[in-house]
């Protein structure tokens, strides 16, 4: 329940604070800090990644290049509204996951990454939700300073 709970606060923290970003704004770097589209892309991104290795899955080349994509706000640069429906759509996914997850699965080993190292089924399920919480924060943040920026605080 808590990583379920920590998944639902995500989505309501992210769309909170984003929402009335321009998609200029959504790509700022304030100081060189990581852009708030960023943040919202590796929400998605890690989300799946980190869930597809709870399932024992290796990642697929789409998975590895949606990785290396994660900063580029491409060409035209995407939405806020675009990248709120991808959160929301990947927070969905991992709620179904955890839902369809058996218990007696949970302490089972799991291999992460190209170096595999080991975790749990427990461990990963966890992870998800707290990487995403981590990165709704830093959205909640950057889209703060950009907001006083646009209004002159």
């Amino acid at each position: 329940m808590p990583a379920a709970h920590a998944l639902v606060q995500t989505v309501d923290d992210v769309e909170a604070a984003a929402a009335s970003l321009t998609s200029e704004e959504l790509w700022r770097r304030p100081g060189g800090a990581a852009s708030v589209g960023f943040h919202l892309r590796h929400i998605v991104g890690v989300t799946d990644r980190l869930l597809t290795y709870a399932r024992g899955e290796t990642l697929t080349e789409d998975q590895r290049a949606w990785l290396a994509a994660e900063a580029d706000p491409g060409t035209p640069p995407a939405s806020v509204r675009t990248l709120l429906d991808e959160v929301r759509r990947a927070v969905a996914a991992a709620l179904d996951q955890l839902r369809a997850t058996d218990p007696d699965t949970l302490l089972e080993v799991r291999h992460v990454g190209r170096q595999k190292l080991e975790s749990q089924v427990l461990g990963l399920l966890y992870h998800a939700a707290d990487h995403a919480q981590r990165h709704a924060g830093q959205v909640v943040a950057t889209a703060g300073i950009i907001s006083g920026i646009r209004t002159g605080a």
